[in-house]
């Protein structure tokens, strides 16, 4: 009887399980959502298996993309213009949604990560 308790906890955490549909999530055109230090930064995007070009303050950005798995992506910049756009970004699905993802991604090597929301727009 005094295991009840234990077992009812066992069962509630077990059956919990976040969603994590990425197949998704890897070709569409997407809106971004990353807060850091207390500033939102917005972007827009569109991506397919292999190319994601990306509009943040009116500024274009592109690169190729080198998926891992389903959930997991490397970003290379197609045309770097500072050392910082050389460095290739890591970027993670962690949780999904029918129309978004929750993402971490940091500097490839790099143990500092960010936390971001992209929602599906079409």
């Amino acid at each position: 009887m005094r295991f009840l308790p234990f077992l009812l906890l066992f069962v509630l955490f077990s059956c919990y399980e976040k969603s994590r549909d990425c197949k998704h999530y890897k070709t569409g055109e997407f809106y971004s959502e990353v807060t850091i230090n207390n500033q939102l930064f917005k972007s827009t995007f569109k991506r397919d298996e292999n190319i994601q070009v990306e509009t943040y303050n009116n500024k274009v950005d592109s690169s190729q993309l080198r998926w891992i798995n389903d959930c997991e992506v490397v970003f290379k910049t197609i045309n770097p213009k500072n050392m910082a756009e050389r460095k290739d970004i890591h970027l993670k699905i962690l949780t999904t949604t029918d129309s978004s993802y929750t993402y971490e991604y940091s500097y490839v090597g790099e143990t500092k990560k960010q936390k971001g929301i992209a929602y599906k727009v079409n």
